[in-house]
């Protein structure tokens, strides 16, 4: 067999970086583009283009905003609790949490988990953004949600052994989520229950 176009197979190669998408469906994606006669390939690559160039991360919580903003619309919410503060691994966490209409402090995107096999260690998350927010602002309460996975957990358990010398209120989501799941994939009511069920890690 022939080797595929350049232009085909780096379309391939591209889909195949994606997380959760192998060869069969990364090719499958490319042709499906490649014989599309609509506008799909060419919105995707202005949507692609747009994704890196009109957005950035908070400065104060890492949450996604639109390029040139310093702060995210929950960091912009005077309405919101400044001394709740929900810690989270990633901002599409943050999506799914603001869908449940519960939860009214601000957040902490730490943008990864510790995981010492990949040689992630608190250097590489955002971890002493965290510290510094929280030795500023006058903060009664952290909220823990990492994904109750086996490095979600020992990042709560990292987390909870330096904030709370600070005297600040240490609680994790309660077990309303699944093992081994992702906060992002779980429904609007076992969210509800974990964030209503939290309990203390102390």
């Amino acid at each position: 067999m022939r080797a595929l176009p350049p232009p085909v197979q780096n379309l391939i190669d591209a889909f195949s970086r994606l997380p959760g998408v192998g060869p069969k469906t990364a090719a499958r994606l490319a042709f499906y583009l490649l014989k599309e006669e609509g506008d799909i390939a060419k919105d995707l690559a202005e949507a692609l283009t747009a994704l890196k160039l009109d957005t950035a991360y908070c400065k104060k919580c890492h949450n996604i905003t639109l390029a040139g903003q310093e702060l995210c619309e929950v960091c912009e919410d005077s309405r919101r609790d400044d001394a709740l503060i929900c810690v989270v691994e990633e901002p599409s966490d943050v999506i799914a949490i603001e869908r449940t209409g519960v939860f009214n402090g601000k957040y902490h995107v730490l943008l990864g988990v510790l995981s010492p096999i990949e040689g992630i260690g608190p250097e590489q998350i955002k971890f002493q953004s965290l510290l510094e927010r929280l030795q500023k602002e006058p903060v009664r309460e952290v909220i823990i949600a990492t994904n109750p996975t086996m490095e979600g957990d020992a990042t709560a358990l990292y987390l909870q052994q330096r904030i709370t010398p600070l005297g600040i209120k240490v609680s994790r989501l309660a077990r309303g989520l699944p093992v081994g799941g992702d906060i992002e994939y779980a429904d609007q009511n076992t969210l509800q229950r974990a964030l209503s069920g939290r309990q203390s890690m102390e």
